[in-house]
């Protein structure tokens, strides 16, 4: 196999016609220089260089990879500076996946200071909900995905603890479920409900993952919600609550980017909280560029 270091020696006898005038120009020795052409010559399997004195003479072979080396040296000195760049967070990409509410909350704050700090790194954004974004991430559509998780309230799913195992996960937030009622709704001004409190309302549900564990922490509760809404839409739930059509739980994070005209937070009990991590796989996770906008999302956060 011919390797790029004995190109460069041979580049260096070609231009100087000697192997002395070649080992001062790399900075090494005579004999280095003769043991690494040498190898490249066994390598090629023919001769090189024709010995005249003190001089050197490419041979047809020995002209012909020269010619080759130019190229092949200055592709490998483009790649070395780029991966140097990259390195060095002056160049890169990151593809981020996230879910809405993160995305109207943690990642432009993350984004921002990625982009104040590291100029020279590209990061992009595409919505997807988990289990979605977490396929894409393992497909390699994307280097990190913002996801989230509710905690296995009826304990009878193991492969929801095992979801994420393959996987470095970075935690970001733990996000209370809170309650919305209309302003007019008797536990409007209470400050907190249990959900037992609100087993005879009807209900307004999020994205399927939010709908399946509302139901499940209802359930425990001692009841089944009556879900006469679904929608992925944030602002529509508080809509629907606001104009009176029924309560909700929503996480925390999805409240500070929109206004509650109409309805009103509670403090729901027993508290619930939705795990939001940032995720990655192993073998991405020490890329510079990679690590970089980790630790941005997690100061987003204020972790």
């Amino acid at each position: 196999m011919i390797e790029a270091r004995h190109l460069r020696v041979l580049r260096a006898v070609a231009r100087t016609g000697s192997f002395s005038a070649a080992a001062r120009e790399l900075g090494c020795t005579q004999p280095a220089v003769s043991q690494q052409m040498k190898a490249l010559e066994q390598s090629a399997g023919t001769p090189l260089l024709v010995r005249s004195g003190r001089e050197m003479r490419l041979t047809q072979a020995g002209e012909a990879l020269v010619r080759h080396a130019v190229g092949i040296i200055a592709g490998l000195t483009a790649a070395e500076e780029e991966i140097a760049a990259i390195a060095g967070l002056r160049a890169g990409r990151v593809r981020l996946v996230s879910f809405p509410s993160g995305n109207s909350t943690l990642v432009p704050t993350a984004l921002a200071t990625m982009r104040a700090a590291h100029p020279g790194t590209r990061v992009s954004l595409v919505e997807a909900e988990p289990p979605r974004s977490i396929d894409m991430l393992r497909s390699g559509d994307c280097e990190i995905a913002l996801a989230f998780r509710y905690p296995d309230v009826r304990g009878a799913d193991p492969a929801a603890a095992a979801e994420w195992d393959d996987l470095v996960v970075r935690p970001i937030l733990a996000d209370r479920l809170v309650g919305l009622v209309p302003d007019g709704h008797r536990l409007a001004r209470a400050g907190s409900a249990h959900f037992s409190e609100l087993a005879d309302e009807p209900w307004i549900a999020g994205c399927p993952r939010c709908r399946r564990h509302l139901v499940e922490v209802c359930e425990s509760a001692g009841f089944t919600p009556r879900i006469d809404f679904a929608t992925d839409d944030y602002p529509a739930v508080i809509g629907l609550v606001g104009a009176g059509l029924g309560v909700a739980a929503l996480p925390e994070l999805t409240l500070t980017s929109v206004r509650l005209k109409g309805a009103t937070a509670v403090r729901m009990e027993p508290a619930v909280h939705r795990e939001i991590v940032a995720l990655t796989l192993p073998d991405l996770a020490h890329v510079p560029a990679v690590e970089a906008t980790l630790d941005q999302l997690a100061h987003a956060a204020g972790r």
